[in-house]
């Protein structure tokens, strides 16, 4: 498991972002909590810190990584790994970024694909993938000046 460590400055507070600990479930939990709200998607806690914590035991479903700024978790990044023929092996999927509203638009977006994008080529991951709703445009936008593409297709799910 790699361990990134940076430090920068987005607006007046130095930011670090670290690899998550089992210590940090109890902040991601909370930092989950507001993002399915805001996405007013449902949001069951014990379910969302099984998965949590079950990724952070076992580094080959992926990564974690929590943004503090001055010791307060802002934010955090989840990289899942997978594997993909039509992708050509080992991809990945940014599963959840999220950041604090009063961090948004000082550059923790672009740090969290940079660090994703690190993460994959360490690990000989060829491909990362995301999915974004289609009425965010701004992240939509980030994305795509990040070189991320749209594919014409509908992500489609069934809960087994």
């Amino acid at each position: 498991m790699i361990s990134l460590q940076e430090k920068g400055s987005l607006g007046s507070a130095a930011i670090e972002s670290q690899e998550a600990r089992a210590s940090d479930t109890g902040e991601l939990i909370a930092m989950m909590r507001a993002f399915y709200a805001e996405l007013e998607e449902p949001f069951d806690a014990i379910r969302a810190e099984q998965a949590l914590r079950a990724m952070l035991e076992n580094p080959l479903y992926g990564a974690v990584w929590v943004f503090r700024a001055d010791g307060r978790a802002v934010g955090y990044l989840v990289v899942t790994h997978g594997y993909s023929l039509e992708f050509g092996g080992r991809d990945a999927f940014i599963d959840e970024v999220y950041t604090v509203p009063e961090m948004r638009r000082q550059g923790l977006g672009v740090r969290a694909l940079a660090i994703a994008e690190e993460h994959c080529r360490r690990n000989q991951i060829g491909a990362l993938r995301l999915e974004v709703h289609h009425e965010n445009r701004r992240a939509r936008a980030l994305y795509e000046r990040s070189g991320y593409e749209a594919h014409e297709r509908h992500l489609m799910t069934k809960w087994l």
